[in-house]
């Protein structure tokens, strides 16, 4: 070029950006291209873009200086550019001529090949807003959901997170067939009901950036087939699961349940003993319920035992023996706050019911028991 295209940056603020873009770059897809990142320098504004085909993520940096020159955008290596990054520090020149991104910070200077643009997969765009979301509420909610998401279950459905927004409440719910966890907040509404199936992988990207993004608020909206999560100067778009969540409706009915409470820390303690004898087992511990208390029981006749009473700090008539996976358990029993905490029991072939309230969010945990044939 006759004309150079330069800009200032800080390496700070690039090193974060740059850093939440490595797991989209670093995945493998069809496109070579999507290990690279597009940088679209002009208008005193530079907007990084990287995609994997799946998710996509787009930052826009205001610049320490003006560019000088047309506008441009070119492709890098989103690892070799983030590696190299990371060892500068301060302000961060950057040049694009001949064919390279040269960099300067300090007493260094080197440079790297970049590619057209136009290798460059498209990228989504045309975002309709629908709502705008306290960033403390979205973070809490799916925390409180994220970790039941299977990895890579047989049924596709369940290797995603149900996020459904109504005339009354906006929802989260997510299952891996075993346990299911659920948290909804009346504090945000949409006159037509929507809902959408957000993949595990966008789930835990999506956590990441809200946390280090320092938003105070998050916009959700659509881009054609795309739901899109937008701070002040990031957008997160998401393909979407097309499978049916299951109808999870009816195994949350409390009808017919029995409602008791324990202390909370206790109950995680006794749980943690029982799960030091697994041995890598798949072993049930069982619960022996009477009016006034709760007792923890677990045998494996190669390790050891274990048997534990807790006191009730809410009890009700009638005693129950049901056997559960302790680890299924524990899960769930971490994100629910509280020193105390309330469950529902009917029988031994139905699950428990944990639910509790924080501030706006009401959340449900449920635990399907271990038949007598599995309890090892």
């Amino acid at each position: 070029m006759e004309q150079q295209t330069s800009f200032v940056l800080d390496q700070k603020r690039l090193t974060g950006i740059l850093s939440a873009m490595q797991a989209i770059c670093a995945r493998r897809t069809t496109l070579d291209a999507t290990t690279n990142i597009l940088f679209s320098c002009g208008h005193q504004e530079l907007i990084l873009k990287s995609t994997d085909l799946e998710i996509s993520l787009q930052y826009s940096c205001p610049l320490n200086d003006a560019p000088v020159g047309d506008p441009v955008q070119f492709l890098v290596s989103g690892r070799r550019i983030f590696e190299l990054t990371k060892e500068l520090e301060g302000e961060i020149s950057c040049a694009f001529e001949n064919n390279q991104l040269a960099l300067q910070s300090g007493n260094a200077r080197l440079s790297l090949n970049i590619k057209d643009a136009q290798e460059f997969p498209p990228f989504p765009e045309r975002i309709e807003n629908l709502m705008e979301l306290q960033s403390s509420v979205l973070l809490s909610m799916l925390e409180k959901v994220a970790f039941v998401i299977p990895q890579s279950n047989a049924n596709p459905a369940l290797n995603g997170l149900l996020l459904e927004i109504g005339a009354e409440h906006m929802r989260m719910t997510a299952t891996d067939g075993h346990c299911l966890a659920q948290v909804t907040t009346d504090q945000y509404h949409l006159a037509e009901s929507r809902s959408w199936l957000l993949p595990r992988r966008a789930v835990l990207e999506l956590r990441k950036i809200i946390e280090s993004s320092g938003n105070e608020r998050v916009f959700l909206g659509t881009c054609g087939n795309q739901l899109v999560f937008s701070g002040d100067s990031f957008n997160f778009f998401t393909k979407l699961l097309a499978d049916a969540f299951p109808e999870y409706a009816p195994i949350m009915n409390r009808d017919g349940f029995i409602r008791r409470i324990a202390p909370k820390a206790e109950l995680i303690k006794a749980l943690r003993r029982s799960i030091c004898l697994l041995s890598g087992q798949f072993i049930a511990t069982e619960f022996i319920l009477d009016e006034m208390k709760l007792e923890v029981a677990m045998i494996n006749k190669e390790v050891g035992n274990l048997r534990e009473q807790l006191a009730l700090v809410e009890s009700a008539p009638g005693g129950m023996n049901i056997r559960f996976y302790a680890p299924y358990l524990l899960n769930g029993l971490h994100v629910l706050p509280g020193d105390h905490v309330a469950f529902w029991l009917h029988s031994g072939m139905r699950p428990i019911i944990f639910q509790t309230q924080q501030d706006t969010l009401a959340m449900t945990y449920l635990v399907m028991p271990v038949s007598p044939t599995q309890a090892g």
